[in-house]
């Protein structure tokens, strides 16, 4: 089933891709792949972005709750859950992309077996119609002659680290995937930073004191903008050429993407958030129509006082 659904599509979409590349190049195959996949969950990409941005305009909010509450965990808790729902705040939205991600990366994996170690297989995963194009045929009668370097010196079947000693470049590949990790994660962090760190966090909950969901949370993720390039780096290094170059490429954009909807003025990102929630906001007014509105209905209420003081007058 994960054959048919996963790695078969994604082979052939590979391979279709490199055959239309002059002279086959498996590498920029992969990079177009990645492309397309990433213009492809765009939507997702915005709605996220959405829903990381409405996080940082609630943050003045969650910290009224928490003095409003004065310690009761249990009311702030209900208010800030009541306050995620009002915002349209689902923890479900962020894992989506990873869950899209997670199989075509795996399917990826199984892909560079078949072309490193099961050419001869090539003909069983293609699709009946794309057998007839001139460079896969070649690739299912000679094996062989399948073009697995990119740029002509770059072999991405190999790893960055092996028992044939270290290859330089993937492992500066190996290196920039983890430093776009470290980008995208800070591109999407909360504005407010806690000043205290996860061990002294959990220290205090160790000791009988209750822990404020938000300190953890954020000491939490102060943790893994740490944490995540180092563990992705040794992950790349171990892994073939061709999923590093995958998951660079994939970071690559996705920073440009996060950039690009982050840096939006707020009426922008109002507009993304009713397409991402379907509702429809009414535009907002401008700081002098708000003013002259607030001096309108100050004036009326002036002469509402002068008429009813008239009134008491003559009775």
């Amino acid at each position: 089933m994960f054959d048919t659904l996963i790695v078969k599509p994604i082979f052939n979409a590979l391979m279709y891709i490199y055959s239309l590349i002059p002279g086959g190049d498996f590498g920029v195959a992969i990079v177009i792949f990645t492309i397309l996949i990433r213009f492809a969950i765009y939507p997702l990409v915005k709605a996220q972005l959405h829903q990381t941005k409405q996080m940082r305009k609630m943050q003045p909010e969650l910290k009224k709750i928490k003095k409003l509450a004065n310690g009761n965990k249990q009311v702030e808790a209900m208010q800030q859950m009541e306050l995620y729902k009002r915002y349209g705040i689902s923890p479900f939205r962020s894992i989506i992309i990873l869950l899209i991600q997670l199989p075509i990366f795996i399917g990826l994996y199984q892909v560079i077996q078949i072309v490193t170690l099961h050419r001869d297989k090539v003909g069983q995963y293609m699709y009946e119609p794309l057998k007839q194009i001139d460079a896969i045929k070649q690739v299912i009668e000679q094996p062989d002659q399948f073009n697995h370097l990119m740029l002509g010196f770059i072999d991405l079947t190999k790893t960055a680290v092996s028992g044939q000693g270290v290859n330089g470049i993937l492992l500066v590949l190996a290196v920039i995937s983890a430093l776009t990790q470290y980008i995208m994660t800070k591109q999407t962090m909360p504005t407010n930073k806690t000043t205290k760190k996860f061990r002294e966090v959990m220290a205090e909950a160790a000791s009988g004191k209750q822990s404020d969901p938000t300190e953890v949370s954020a000491a939490m993720m102060n943790n893994m903008v740490k944490f995540m390039p180092i563990m992705m780096f040794f992950i790349m290094v171990s892994l073939p050429g061709a999923l590093a170059l995958y998951y660079t490429a994939s970071n690559l954009v996705a920073v440009a993407q996060q950039h690009y909807l982050l840096s939006k003025d707020s009426e922008e990102l109002d507009e993304i958030a009713d397409e991402a929630d379907g509702e429809v906001v009414a535009p907002k007014k401008s700081a002098s129509s708000v003013k002259s509105a607030k001096t309108a209905k100050t004036r009326a209420k002036k002469a509402s006082e002068a008429k009813i003081t008239r009134i008491k007058a003559k009775g």
